[in-house]
This record gives C-alpha cells, sequence and structure tokens, in this order.
C-alpha cells in the first residue's frame, strides 16, 4: 500500500470532517477494543490531553516544542492538518513520513477490519483510525511524550482513552453546537470530560458559565485546578508583526518569553503551556527553564496571523468561531495598524457563521466571500445578504485564488488583506502562495 492508497482506504469509512455529523454513533468502547487489538499503544508514552474550543493547536504544539527541546522525544497530535495528512502525527516537530503512514495504515487495516466485523460497539470512523495510528507511531519510534489535542469536544473524543500527566483546557466559546450544546455550561461540560481522577488540570480564563463547569468536574474528579489569568498571568513587554516577548509568572518560577506568534491569546495559550510544563516538572520531568524559553521562541504553528507577504500585508489566521473573528479583528489593529482591513472569508457550514459575520463586519473595511474545496463548505452567494443586511456589501469570488488575486490587486501598500473563517480556506491560500 502506498501513500494514495492509505487515504484511499482511511477516507472510505465516516469521515466526520468532511460529513456531517448527524448519523456518528459516539461509544470509545470501539476505539478501546480496536487499541486492545493492536496492544494497548496508547499506554506506551506519558501523555499530555489537550481540550477547548480556541488554542488547543497552538497551545499543544507549545508543548511539545518544550518537550523536545527538554531532550524528550515527544509525539504530537493534532487536527485538522493544513495541507498534508501527515502534518497530524508529528515526533519532535516533524510530521511523519508518507511511507511511514501508508505503513501504519497496512498495520491497523486487518484489525480495523475485525472490529467493525465484529460491530459490538458500532463501526470505527476515520478520526478513530487516525488516532489509533498516532499511538501506534508514537510507540513505534519509543516516544517519551506524547502531546494529544482532542479533535472534537472530549468526552467521547478518541483520545481519551489516555492516562494523562496533566490536562488542559483551552478557552471555551461556541463551536459544534451541534453535539455539544447551546450553551457554554453543556459545551465546558464535553471539554472537561477529559479530566481524570486525580490529575491536576490547567483551564485557560474562560467565561463564569464555562469555568463552573469546570470546577463543578474537578471537584467531583479531586482533581487539582490551575487557573491561567490568577494562578499564572502574562504581560506583554514588546512585539512586531513577527511576534512578541512578554513575561510569565508562573506556579514555580517568572520567565522572560518569546514567542514567533502576535495576538494576546497567543501569550495566553504560552501561559497554558508553561503551566502544563510547571505541573510535569512537579511530577519529576526534567523540563529547564532554558526548555521553556527556547521550545517556545522556536515554536512552529503555522495559519495562525501568519504572515505570507507586506505592502500589502497578506495574512491567514486559522479563525472558524465567532470569538476567534472578534479576536482576529483587535490583533490586526493592534499588531499591523493597517490602512484598511480586506477580509477573505469562507465558512463550513457545521459553524456558527452568523456569529463570525456579525463580528467580522465590526472592522471589516472590504469582503471577498469564498466557499474552499471542501464538502462542508457554503456558497459565498448564500451569505451575501447576511452582510448587507448588517451594512457591507460583500464580493462573491469564484474561488479562493481569484479572491485573493482582486484583493492585493485593489490593496493600497499599508492595507491588510487576512483569509480566515476555516482552515482550509487558509490552506488553499498557503498552497497559491507556496
Amino acid at each position: 500500500m502506498n501513500y494514495q492508497e492509505s487515504l484511499t482506504y482511511l477516507l472510505k469509512y465516516a469521515d466526520y470532517e468532511r460529513l456531517p455529523r448527524s448519523g456518528i454513533v459516539w461509544d470509545l468502547k470501539r476505539v478501546v477494543s480496536l487499541l486492545e487489538r493492536l496492544g494497548n499503544p496508547h499506554r506506551y508514552a506519558r501523555t499530555v490531553h489537550i481540550a477547548g474550543t480556541k488554542g488547543k493547536g497552538s497551545t499543544s504544539a507549545m508543548i511539545a516544542s518544550i518537550l523536545t527541546k527538554a531532550g524528550y522525544k515527544t509525539g504530537f497530535y493534532s487536527s485538522p492538518h493544513l495541507l498534508s495528512y501527515t502534518e497530524r502525527i508529528q515526533v519532535n516537530g516533524q510530521p511523519i513520513s508518507e511511507e511511514d503512514w501508508a505503513k501504519l495504515v497496512e498495520v491497523i487495516q486487518p484489525q480495523v477490519e475485525a472490529e467493525n466485523a465484529d460491530g459490538t460497539y458500532g463501526q470505527l470512523t476515520t478520526f478513530e483510525l487516525y488516532t489509533a495510528m498516532a499511538f501506534l507511531h508514537f510507540k513505534n519510534v519509543q516516544a517519551d511524550w506524547q502531546v494529544m489535542e482532542v479533535g472534537l469536544g472530549g468526552t467521547l473524543d478518541s483520545t481519551n482513552v489516555v492516562d494523562p500527566s496533566v490536562c488542559v483546557i483551552t478557552s471555551i466559546s461556541y463551536d459544534h453546537m451541534d453535539v455539544l450544546g447551546n450553551t457554554l455550561g453543556e459545551i465546558a461540560g464535553w471539554k472537561a470530560g477529559i479530566v481524570k481522577q486525580g490529575v491536576p488540570v490547567v483551564s485557560a480564563p474562560q467565561k463564569p458559565e464555562a469555568m463552573a463547569s469546570i470546577e463543578r468536574v474537578c471537584k467531583e474528579k479531586d482533581a487539582r485546578l490551575i487557573k491561567v489569568g490568577q494562578d499564572v498571568t502574562w504581560k506583554r513587554s514588546g512585539f512586531t508583526t513577527g511576534g512578541q516577548n512578554f513575561r510569565i509568572q508562573g506556579l514555580r518560577d517568572t520567565y522572560d518569553l518569546y514567542i514567533p506568534l502576535v495576538g494576546e491569546y497567543q501569550m495566553e495559550n504560552a501561559a497554558n503551556a508553561v503551566a502544563a510544563v510547571e505541573i510535569l516538572t512537579e511530577k519529576h520531568a526534567a523540563i529547564p527553564v532554558e526548555a521553556i524559553k527556547d521550545g517556545l521562541a522556536e515554536v512552529n504553528w503555522p495559519g495562525r496571523l501568519q504572515v505570507l507577504r507586506e505592502k500589502p500585508w497578506v495574512v491567514v489566521d486559522g479563525a472558524h468561531n465567532a470569538y476567534s473573528i472578534e479576536q482576529l479583528g483587535k490583533a490586526l489593529k493592534t499588531y499591523f495598524k493597517p490602512g484598511a482591513i480586506k477580509l477573505i472569508l469562507g465558512f463550513g457550514n457545521d459553524k456558527d457563521i452568523h456569529g463570525m459575520i456579525r463580528e467580522a463586519v465590526k472592522y471589516a473595511d472590504d469582503v471577498f466571500l469564498v466557499a474552499s474545496k471542501h464538502p462542508k463548505a457554503v456558497k459565498g452567494e448564500a451569505l451575501a445578504a447576511e452582510f448587507v443586511k448588517l451594512g457591507l456589501v460583500p464580493r462573491v469570488a469564484g474561488s479562493v485564488k481569484d479572491a485573493l488575486t482582486m484583493a492585493v490587486a485593489e490593496a493600497e501598500p499599508n492595507d491588510i488583506i487576512c483569509a480566515a473563517g476555516s482552515i482550509f480556506v487558509i490552506a488553499e491560500v498557503l498552497e497559491g502562495m507556496g
């Protein structure tokens, strides 16, 4: 089996990143059963488990980078990918090779088919297979640590089979309401499903309703709760369009740090990461201060306020809910001080589209609507009226590439063009400019 054949095999199963989630049957038992057939690879490495709505990928990447700089062989599992499926499974910052990816699929195939033939707990999904592959790869390479980012929710996510050393819950906002519920309390309850008995939890600052759910679960599980923003704090000391300097007052020390990422929320994510690794040091992990500094200074997490060119600025950001679109506007104005803000926006049909539009019109001077090639992408024509109701007349582009060409042609040197709304839109911008 080659790489392309392995993808064809994986994608023949229920891929709820691409399909409606209405038919999904949530049951961790089938993941547990598959992993038992594979020799329980998820139990090999020590684990950091991260859930949340906004910032879980960035926080996970930061923790993985710090652990790598501390000399540990570190696996990192994330989703979705930007340009290649292999990005989902990384070791020491390097994606798995296509050859190793295909070999993993060959290994799991007979066990997957045996599990599905048994059918006791329902049929395995594509994402569950990715997760099993990640655990197996981390065991194969003898990883010391595995940093596991939750795919969706927490309680019944396929990653929630681990026995972690620390759990992290990043900022919670409205997303995936079709599955997780319509209130922040309900959504936070699903995210807090990763909390394990007696295992410390690091939480980002939360709205009171969300924090109440996290506190309740931590109390039930007798899990120590560290609140970033209270127990661990940060303050920015300087920034450029390529990164920012800041100080974190942690649980154990004070750190003067730099990250090559911009946005207030990235300092919050760094504080989450520092708090988590400080907990690991309490559990006898050897993570010196220099590893924290170097890990954050060299973290690589593309697609998050990533600058692709200047004069005019072309930037991509993975904002895909109302809160993150709001924060994006603040970041663009703070870090770039642009003349005009031109947004290239495309949305998936499972997102809070109305909320994102509501926030975008507050600061956009011009909007180009696009539909990515993803099956869940909403056609731009279907959204134009929503913008008009709020006082902004958008333009509908035939493709992401067309929108980028139009925006650049019209922009003044100090304007900023930012693609957002869906990670699949920004992936197409990255491909077009690559």
